[in-house]
């Protein structure tokens, strides 16, 4: 693999993988967290529009330009991060890093384009709500880190997305979009100092980027302030036929090393995707009373957040929530056996294997290590610090994570 700055100020990344298909991602380093000034859900709106017209193409001609060659276009937004990637023909390569290129750089966000793409929005929000499992989880997530812009919903609300307009959407771009605050990454099957001279040729070809402000550098790592650690437990009767639920809290941020490898085993241990992890195997497997469980660690730049969601049938809530509390409290007084841990360890590098085998998934993963850390940590670093960890860690974490002091739980019955 290799990575490097161009002299634009943007970070690159490439590596030689896969066969006939390439895949490449254009990662901004802003998100909803970076909404001051502008109403909430502007972040997400940009994603969307950025596909409804540039200088140079229409909302139909984008739509149609990779899937001519039988690639494919997308994009995301987190709180932290808007992300464009395409999957491609390898021969195609160099058409699909010039489209997100423009869509990043030349987007028009045409008056009428916008008005379609706001229906569209809107009715994301109102079938999201529709979705309990995730809507008990946004609004988790929204009471937890409430008075800091993580609080932020990243579709924003019906009334604010209402609000925005093809000026806001320029100006949000204007601000954020520039090259200092982008990641180009590339997975091909190419070697890699010609694919690095083919991204490099391409960066430079790009007037819109090389002429771009480079005042605005990416977040940096130093916290924003300390997070009032105040659990809250909340019910809200949503008349549902099934109960909803997450616990959880405050956890270690991207920066907190090792930490944040500790933290992310424990999460797999816990409720990671396979079935004998802690809770799946006690209240799935065992016990019948949910259909799915699961814990997921979520990391940011300044905290992170664990949750541990669930649904169930009304009658089981406070089974599964006693049970959950059992598991929770085995795991803060009794630290796992050297042959336990093992397992667990072997089984997390072999997801993090499997995971890796995707060309997308490693491109994507490269753009956010690189705007988090301007470098891309290897397999080996990973497995190394996977390796040294210790039951006495997990134990601490464990304390740190799930004491009861540190809990807040939110209920859709």
């Amino acid at each position: 693999m290799k990575n490097g700055i161009a002299p634009c100020g943007l970070q690159y990344a490439v590596r030689q993988g896969g066969r006939s298909v390439a895949w490449c991602a254009l990662s901004i380093g802003c998100g909803t967290r970076d909404e001051a000034g502008f109403p909430a859900g502007i972040a997400h709106f940009v994603e969307h529009t950025l596909f409804r017209g540039t200088r140079r193409k229409s909302a139909s001609v984008i739509n149609g330009y990779l899937d001519k060659l039988g690639g494919e276009l997308n994009a995301y937004t987190t709180k932290e991060e808007i992300v464009l990637h395409a999957t491609v023909l390898k021969e195609d390569l160099s058409k699909a890093v010039r489209l997100l290129f423009e869509l990043a750089t030349e987007a028009t966000f045409p008056e009428r384009e916008i008005q379609t793409e706001r229906g569209v929005i809107l009715d994301e929000i109102i079938s999201y709500k529709d979705n309990p499992a995730e809507d008990v989880y946004d609004r988790f997530e929204t009471l937890l880190f409430e008075g800091t812009p993580l609080s932020t919903p990243i579709l924003g609300t019906t009334a604010s997305v209402k609000k925005i307009t093809p000026d806001m959407l320029r100006r949000f771009v204007s601000r954020h979009f520039i090259p200092s605050r982008m990641a180009l990454t590339v997975v091909a099957d190419i070697p890699e100092d010609q694919l690095e001279r083919q991204v490099l040729k391409l960066v430079a070809g790009e007037g819109a980027l090389s002429s771009a402000s480079l005042s605005c550098p990416i977040r940096q790592n130093a916290p924003e302030g300390a997070l009032s650690v105040t659990p809250f437990t909340q019910v809200i009767d949503k008349h549902h036929h099934e109960v909803n639920a997450v616990i959880g809290g405050y956890a270690p941020s991207l920066y907190e090393m090792p930490d944040r490898l500790v933290a992310a085993m424990l999460a797999n241990i816990l409720g990671g995707p396979a079935s004998n992890s802690l809770l799946n195997a006690e209240l799935r497997e065992r016990r019948g009373w949910v259909y799915g469980i699961e814990c997921t660690y979520t990391q940011y730049a300044d905290t992170g957040i664990v949750a541990i969601s669930f649904g169930c049938d009304r009658p089981n809530l406070e089974k599964c929530q006693a049970a959950i509390g059992k598991v929770l409290t085995r795991l803060q007084e009794v630290p796992l056996t050297e042959t336990r841990l093992r397992a667990y360890r072997k089984q997390l590098l072999a997801q993090l294997a499997v995971s890796s085998e995707s060309g997308e998934a490693q491109c994507l993963s490269m753009g956010k290590s690189l705007l988090a850390w301007g470098r891309i940590m290897s397999p080996q670093e990973t497995r190394s610090i996977l390796e040294a960890i210790t039951p006495a860690q997990l134990q601490a974490m464990a304390r740190r994570l799930f004491a009861p002091s540190c809990l807040s739980s939110l209920v859709y019955l």
